[in-house]
């Protein structure tokens, strides 16, 4: 998404703003990018939003991190609590570990049986690559086409999205991603593991057997399309060729789209899962769980450790995240509310015929910008930044950074949906055509 800072966009900032991006600049280096063309500096936050350097107000519907809400309460408590207690690593026996792993565990409903916590969605990532590889004795892995899976090098390996040099190995299959734009889902599906099934040919013409199909069970990256069973006959196909189903759960798990987890509304039961992001409320963790005779298999031949990974604290901030959700009801709020938002998100389109489709579940939406059929990018950046000048923050994707994507917190409410949608319809309003600047993609 072309809606990051640069220098050459010739936007005027705050002189402490400025100070501050030149500070940032000499000690961070070029790899860390900011959103928007106009940077935003944050001091605060609560609940739905984050709070600037003077004091203003912006309501957050973009980040999926603080899924219980900026600075929590909860979770704040029971953090500082464990922290005057214990924190250390898990070869010691303690009970908080095994207390969440089995609360963790029951919300999968018998579809995984173990877990091991790490301190990141990348590095999640990262280990069900290494286990699928160990226990099918392969290498192939195939992913979507725009896919973001993470930052480590074999996590990056499979994320396309982190720009055209980055580097894809030749056990890595890319497959186009399923587009509801298209045609029905029934017919996506199919023609999807119709590809995964080429893919795994091309692979094996290269050499090399296939491991593992891993995606993103929404697709957020590459435009949002996996709300709807999409995802099923994909997953037969590769383990009819020996490999393993890796769902990735870091964007819609924890109740976004108003289940527990994305796999759910694909019908299928994978063999590994990975989560993050919103696990710890902002604290580090993450996880992989699946099916104890992968577990078995990887564990029995591999000394795996992880030094903070599962550490008290972070469990206590996990613990207290899982509380929140069913004790807010934050999961049934996110299919209501976000049912209420996506009709009003319809309503603009159909206000609007430079809106092509609007789609998703839950908190987690997205609408297409099309300009007579063309992918509409420009548009989508001038209405992220005119958004984000309104003080409502939100971001885009998909593989031509034409489409809207709308995530916020799950503590967000019906009271705060008139702020948004009204800031989107001036943004719409203010943006007929776009106004293509330069920047960076966006993909998390």
């Amino acid at each position: 998404m072309t809606n990051s800072y640069s220098r050459s966009n010739g936007v005027q900032l705050a002189a402490q703003d400025a100070a501050l991006l030149d500070r940032r600049e000499r000690v961070l280096g070029a790899p860390y990018r900011l959103f928007y063309q106009r940077p935003v500096h944050f001091v605060r936050g609560e609940g739905v939003f984050l709070y600037d350097a003077d004091g203003n107000d912006y309501l957050d519907a973009y980040n999926n991190v603080p899924v219980v809400g900026h600075s929590n309460p909860v979770v704040r408590a029971r953090v500082s609590e464990q922290l005057g207690i214990l924190n250390t690593h898990t070869r010691y026996l303690t009970d908080g570990v095994v207390s969440y792993a089995e609360r963790l565990i029951d919300r999968f409903g018998g579809a995984v049986e173990q877990a091991v916590f790490v301190c990141s969605g990348s590095e999640a990532v990262d280990l069900a690559l290494r286990m699928a590889r160990h226990v099918t004795r392969r290498r192939g892995i195939i992913a979507t086409s725009h896919a973001y899976h993470g930052t480590t090098d074999a996590a990056a390996a499979i994320s396309p999205s982190l720009g055209p040099n980055n580097e894809v190995p030749a056990d890595i299959a890319l497959v186009a991603a399923p587009d509801l734009g298209a045609s029905d889902p029934q017919t996506e599906e199919r023609e999807f593991a119709a590809r995964v099934d080429h893919a795994i040919a091309d692979l094996r013409a290269r050499g090399v057997e296939p491991a593992a199909l891993i995606i993103d069970s929404i697709m957020s990256s590459d435009g949002l399309h996996g709300t709807v069973p999409v995802l099923g006959a994909a997953a037969q196909v590769i383990r009819r060729h020996g490999g393993l189903y890796i769902a990735d759960e870091v964007q819609p798990g924890f109740g976004r789209t108003g289940d527990w987890w994305g796999f759910e509304r694909h019908e299928l039961a994978p063999d590994l899962v990975v989560i993050g992001k919103p696990m710890g409320n902002g604290v580090p963790i993450a996880a992989v769980l699946g099916r104890a005779s992968v577990f078995d298999s990887f564990g029995g031949d591999v000394r795996y450790f992880n030094t903070f990974g599962g550490n008290p604290v972070s469990i206590a901030a996990a613990d207290a995240v899982l509380d929140e959700i069913d004790d807010r009801g934050l999961r049934d709020n996110a299919a209501t509310v976000g049912a209420d938002l996506r009709a009003a998100l319809s309503s603009l389109a159909a206000e609007d015929d430079g809106i092509s489709s609007v789609r998703g579940a839950g908190l987690f939406l997205a609408l297409e910008l099309q300009d007579d059929g063309v992918p509409n990018a420009s548009r989508a950046t001038a209405v992220v930044n005119h958004m984000r000048d309104a003080r409502v923050l939100i971001s885009a994707s998909g593989p031509a950074e034409n489409v809207l994507k709308i995530r916020p917190p799950l503590v967000f409410g019906s009271e705060h949906l008139p702020r948004l949608a009204d800031a989107l319809r001036a943004a719409l309003a203010a943006s007929p055509g776009g106004d293509p600047v330069s920047g960076s993609p966006v993909t998390s």
